[in-house]
């Protein structure tokens, strides 16, 4: 079951478990500059608005509408990453266009094992792009569909599809339980939830490289219950579009990474020794980016200027604090 809560996806499945639940949003942020440094994580400017696609029914695609899911406004060329929350076990696919970010493959409504193509909840607390090589991932950036610049259009030829796509699948019941267990023995290890503060017209491109590694799956692979699923559809309007239809204004254009690293605001680290990352894919690392394909069509992307931040937060597991033996 999907249900929209404030402006994040609310994933659960009651019949499994009753703590079957994850929430999924995607939040705004600073488009990466595409200028060859692998960037820390940039931070999370506030969640993009989600909205019903059947309270719009009259003024969006048929096509749209046969899919079902939610509308989310983005300006062209604004960036996002998906934040994940959850305790319950979860493996998550996402695609843009129907095309795999983790692996590059085509989209399937099955979880494939070799190569992995899905993250893990909870120990991943998010995404921020395309998974290129081990521990690098292409930044999320929104483009319209038609320019050639998205990963759709340069994998498969075509513009038909656009925006994202996620579907979720829960742990077993039994592992779950069994997990818990393990967990209440070995209190050490726990998960811990983890965030950063501070026709289709568009689509998802790759942007600029950001240290970011994806999570290989630690549990054996039956555990996840694929007899039961939950599929989302993310269909994005530009910000004219986004007034069109909804009568609303789309939030406002965020700073560029210049203005943001002259504040001296912070950006983010994140690393979990305990984790294996996977190595990336050879499919999704020869993509060209926005700023190359722009290049090649001699359009100038303005904001790409280079940043080096100094304000950077480490992310991790919390730490044990050592108890008092004093009397």
């Amino acid at each position: 079951m999907i249900e929209l809560d404030g402006n994040s996806l609310r994933i659960s499945f009651p019949e499994i478990h009753n703590n079957a639940s994850c929430r999924i949003a995607f939040q705004r942020t600073l488009r990466i500059p595409d200028d060859g440094k692998k960037h820390p994580l940039p931070p999370g400017l506030g969640k993009f608005p989600l909205r019903h696609l059947d309270d719009y029914t009259r003024r969006l695609p048929g096509s749209w509408l046969e899919r079902g899911g939610v509308i989310t406004p983005m300006h062209q060329s604004e960036a996002l990453w998906i934040n994940f929350n959850s305790r319950y076990p979860f493996a998550i696919k996402v695609a843009t266009g129907k095309v795999c970010a983790i692996t590059g493959e085509n989209w399937v409504n099955h979880l494939n094992r070799h190569p992995q193509d899905y993250v893990v909840l909870p120990n991943q607390p998010w995404l921020d792009g395309y998974s290129v090589e081990k521990g690098v991932v292409r930044q999320f950036v929104d483009m319209p569909l038609g320019d050639g610049h998205t990963v759709e259009e340069q994998l498969t030829g075509e513009a038909v599809h656009g925006g994202l796509q996620l579907i979720a699948y829960p742990m077993k019941a039994m592992h779950y339980e069994r997990l818990v267990h393990r967990r209440q023995v070995e209190s050490r290890k726990m998960y811990c939830v983890h965030s950063r503060v501070a026709d289709c017209s568009m689509g998802i491109a790759p942007g600029g490289t950001i240290r970011q590694q994806i999570y290989r799956d630690k549990h054996p692979f039956d555990v996840w219950d694929q007899r039961y699923a939950s599929r989302c559809f993310v269909s994005i309007l530009n910000s004219a579009q986004w007034m069109a239809v909804t009568g609303e204004r789309s939030p406002t254009r965020p700073p560029t990474a210049k203005d943001y690293v002259a504040h001296g605001l912070p950006w983010f680290d994140y690393y979990d020794g305990d984790q294996e990352a996977l190595k990336g894919s050879s499919i999704l690392e020869k993509l060209k980016s926005v700023v190359n394909l722009s290049a090649s069509k001699d359009n100038h992307l303005e904001g790409n200027e280079t940043v080096s931040p100094s304000h950077i937060v480490s992310l991790g597991k919390p730490r044990k604090v050592k108890e008092s033996t004093l009397t």
